[in-house]
C-alpha cells in the first residue's frame, strides 16, 4: 500500500512559480513510475509529467512542456512538479499517482505514463488558482 499527499498548491499571479510536492509513504517508492495529472472544472484530466522510477526519464504534456519540470528524490520518498511562468489555464487540481514498474531494464514510451487506468495508488490532489 502507498499513500500519496501532495502539498504546494495555491494562488499566484499570471507569470509566477510554484513547486508541488508529492510525498509517498512505504519503503518501495523507489519501484514506482511517478505520473502528474490535473483536472479543471469541467474538463477531463490530463496528462502533466511523468518520471521514471529512477528520475532518469521525464516526459511533459504539451501544454507544459518548457515551463514545468518534474524530478524526484527517492531518498526522500518524494516526486515535485516545478511549475514556472504560471498562466490561469494552468488553474486545476494536481494531483499525482504512482505505477508500479517491474522492468527496470526497460525505458518507457510517454504512452506508459497516459495511461490512467494502470495507476496503481493517487493522492487527494492540490489546488492550484492563476490569476489573470
Amino acid at each position: 500500500q502507498v499513500q500519496l499527499v501532495e502539498s504546494g498548491g495555491g494562488v499566484v499571479q499570471a507569470g509566477d512559480s510554484l513547486r508541488l510536492s508529492c510525498a509517498a509513504s512505504g519503503r518501495t517508492f523507489s519501484s514506482y513510475a511517478m505520473g502528474w495529472f490535473r483536472q479543471a472544472p469541467g474538463k477531463e484530466r490530463e496528462f502533466v509529467a511523468g518520471i521514471s522510477w529512477s528520475g532518469n526519464t521525464t516526459y511533459y504534456g504539451s501544454s507544459v512542456k518548457g515551463r514545468f519540470t518534474c524530478s524526484r528524490d527517492n531518498a526522500k520518498n518524494t516526486v515535485y512538479l516545478q511549475m514556472n511562468s504560471l498562466k490561469p489555464e494552468d488553474t486545476a487540481v494536481y494531483s499525482c499517482a504512482a505505477r508500479f514498474d517491474r522492468r527496470h531494464d526497460l525505458t518507457r514510451s510517454i504512452l506508459y505514463y497516459l495511461q490512467q487506468a494502470e495507476y496503481n495508488y493517487w493522492g487527494q490532489g492540490t489546488q492550484v488558482t492563476v490569476s489573470s
